[in-house]
């Protein structure tokens, strides 16, 4: 039986309602996805979660800033600071002086980081597929509506 959705029976997990049970089952299946994701060190070359968002956040963003990052994650400055320095370190991110600030410089992925994002956006990909095995084009297409419907209801503009 799954963990995921609760036996018809199942009368303690449902307290909240449907409304609680539909994102229980969200935040269940995101663990999921990325423990599977996250968790594949080979794809990812070893690599801990937060140091594979960094490097997918400067692929994503290539000469982007340090301070562009601290803006994006929200994570401590310092915490930050010492992930780039780190990946710096290892040869999977440079640095060249930003034109407009000296004391600022732009970050890109370096060819062996490229690589390592390419293997985890396959594994992404593989993940993924297999989440979704077994539905159907129009069911995962009813699920993209469905979820954009969710998002829209949680918007900020949406009150």
């Amino acid at each position: 039986m799954s963990t995921i959705m609760p036996r018809q029976d199942d009368h303690v997990n449902q307290v909240g309602g449907t409304a609680d049970q539909v994102f229980d089952a969200i935040h269940e299946l995101m663990h999921l996805y990325r423990a599977r994701h996250h968790g594949d060190a080979a794809g990812a070359g070893g690599l801990p979660r937060m140091e594979q968002k960094t490097l997918g956040f400067f692929a994503r963003h290539p000469g982007a800033t340090q301070s562009d990052l601290v803006a994006h994650s929200g994570r401590d400055k310092g915490q930050v600071a010492r992930l780039i320095a780190g990946l710096r370190e290892r040869g999977l991110l440079e640095a060249e002086p930003h034109e407009a600030d000296r004391r600022s410089v732009r970050l890109r992925l370096t060819p062996e980081a490229q690589g390592l994002h390419r293997a985890m956006k396959a594994q992404a990909g593989r993940t993924a597929k297999a989440a979704v095995a077994g539905l159907t084009q129009g069911e995962c297409e009813q699920l993209l509506e469905m979820l954009a419907r969710i998002r829209a209801n949680l918007e900020p503009d949406a009150d």
